[in-house]
Parts: C-alpha cells; sequence; structure tokens
C-alpha cells in the first residue's frame, strides 16, 4: 500500500495564526523588551543623592516610543492574514 498524499490532498490546518504571524508577534516582543529595558535603571543608591539620568533623552522619548511601536507591531501581527 503506497501513500501517495499530494500538497493539495493534505488537510488544512485551522490553526489561528500562521508561521508569518508568530515571526511578526516575534519581533514586536523583541520590540517591547528592547523599550522596556531602556526604561530601567538610572537611580542612584543613595537616596539623599540625586542623579540626573533619570530625565536623559532615553527614558522620556525613545523608550515609550518603543514600547508603543511595539504594541502597536503586535497588533498588526494578529491581525495579518496571508493572501491566497
Amino acid at each position: 500500500m503506497e501513500s501517495n498524499t499530494s500538497i493539495e490532498n493534505r488537510p488544512q490546518s485551522n490553526f489561528a495564526f500562521g508561521r508569518t504571524n508568530y515571526i511578526l508577534m516575534g519581533i514586536g516582543l523583541l520590540v517591547l523588551i528592547m523599550g522596556y529595558v531602556m526604561l530601567g535603571g538610572g537611580g542612584s543608591n543613595s537616596p539623599d543623592q540625586f542623579n540626573d539620568a533619570m530625565f536623559d533623552n532615553r527614558r522620556l522619548f525613545l523608550a515609550p516610543i518603543l514600547i508603543v511601536a511595539g504594541f502597536g507591531f503586535e497588533i498588526a501581527a494578529i491581525m495579518y492574514k496571508m493572501k491566497k
């Protein structure tokens, strides 16, 4: 008994997301992680000492932009549908 199943005869998978969706979601997750890492740090060891690093451009502008872009990318990755 020989099994000759061609690509056309294979059953279609009923997964909600395809391979492309998962790749795009992974990229979005990496962007989110980068944004949250950029928010971290900048504190001082002593509560009596002020540290200006808390108010640099990386924490005030770049990190929130990356986080919003990461969430937008995640939404786009979930909504993406392959063309047949």
